[in-house]
């Protein structure tokens, strides 16, 4: 096979994930980069620049011929060589509706490789946030999850990828501006309501997560409506420089998710939560409003 061609140093979404996916599914099966690549008759060097992301045009016999190595699925398989027919394109505006599959959620490998995420909501309390009550009435709202095994299933996920806020060793720093709308909304009953933000204000005690309440007295900020959407960021390499640039996500509910990775719109979106920061009450008000409207909500389920 021959080297597929490279497109400068910025990675694409589809791209970016499709390195991911390879690269845990290599790791998963027990081969080096240099082993996987002789398989397929690649070089490592472009085995790496796949796996990073750095590469454009990722052809289609050479993903299917790494699934083939590493024992992918037939479904799995074919989103990976649709994410590679995706990452030829130069937009940097990406909008893709549903999920391909749990292997391909591609929020949910975008989170796990975080560093910091800044996220605002003025519908529901954040997934990496929820209790266990509170994610499985969400979830069994969906009418498409009829299951109880497939609801199940979706609330352990969900619960796991908590960890990456809980775990002792470098956990992601998560920053959560919530509108106060957010707190009177009954999600199930008043009961799971008053457990929730009893839960979320214990978790913004934690040093890596802080918890600002955007209350209704705050106005309209830049006086124009806008939806729930996510700041995520990378690590950073020895010089300082980002590993991947961030990437702003909006959670397109019924209709198409949106993930926005123009300098200037992810500038737009920071500037935007650092204004409607400036309008929160501080830690420690939102903290005490969280308990105030936990208490309210058993007051009420009496």
């Amino acid at each position: 096979m021959t080297s597929t061609e490279e497109d400068g140093p910025s990675s694409t979404l589809p791209r970016r994930q499709l390195g991911r996916f390879l690269r845990e599914r290599r790791e998963a099966t027990g081969f080096t980069i240099a082993e996987a690549a002789k398989l397929v008759d690649l070089s490592r060097a472009v085995l790496q620049r796949i796996e990073t992301g750095q590469i454009q045009k990722v052809r289609r016999q050479d993903v299917q011929a790494l699934c083939e190595v590493y024992d992918v699925g037939a479904a799995d398989t074919k989103a990976a060589v649709d994410l590679a027919q995706q990452g030829r394109a130069k937009s940097w505006h990406h909008v893709y509706g549903g999920l391909y599959s749990t292997a391909f959620n591609m929020y949910v490998g975008l989170e796990a490789s975080a560093r910091r995420l800044t996220t605002y909501h003025e519908q529901h309390v954040p997934g990496l946030l929820q209790t266990v009550d509170y994610a499985r009435a969400i979830i069994a709202a969906v009418p498409m999850f009829t299951s109880p095994d497939d609801v199940d299933r979706r609330v352990e996920h969900r619960l796991k990828r908590q960890a990456l806020v809980t775990r002792k060793t470098n956990p992601i720093q998560l920053d959560v501006i919530l509108h106060e709308s957010v707190l009177y909304r009954v999600i199930g009953s008043r009961s799971i309501m008053a457990a929730q933000l009893k839960h979320l204000a214990e978790m913004s005690k934690r040093p890596n997560i802080t918890v600002r309440m955007h209350p209704f007295s705050a106005g309209l900020t830049w006086g124009t409506p806008y939806s729930s959407f996510i700041i995520l960021e990378f690590e950073r390499v020895a010089k300082g420089e980002l590993l991947e640039p961030p990437v702003v996500f909006i959670d397109g509910g019924a209709a198409q998710d949106v993930y926005l990775e123009k300098p200037e719109d992810v500038r737009f979106y920071a500037e935007l939560a650092s204004a409607i920061r400036d309008t929160c009450l501080g830690e420690v008000e939102s903290r005490n409003l969280l308990r105030q409207v936990a208490k309210e909500h058993e007051r009420g389920e009496r």
